[in-house]
């Protein structure tokens, strides 16, 4: 199956993209699939990941998801 991964801010750049369709299988997790798309990439514990736009545990497999998003951090004043 294929999923969407999106980024924002900081994970974009980092990453390098803001979108990309990456095939991955339902039993993986959030941290499995970043671990195969950018070995090189942590996201620490600051990094959020939602699934379908909720909020997820990296650890959980992404089923049938369509979207996987990783969100840093945000500051505000």
């Amino acid at each position: 199956m294929k999923i969407k991964i999106l980024t924002f801010a900081q994970t974009r750049t980092q990453l390098g993209f803001d979108e990309k369709d990456f095939e991955c299988h339902a039993g993986e997790t959030p941290r499995e699939i970043l671990r195969r798309l950018a070995p090189q990439f942590d996201p620490g514990k600051t990094i959020r990941v939602a699934v379908n736009q909720e909020y997820a545990d990296w650890d959980q497999p992404v089923g049938n998801a369509s979207e996987l998003a990783l969100i840093p951090p945000v500051s505000g004043g």
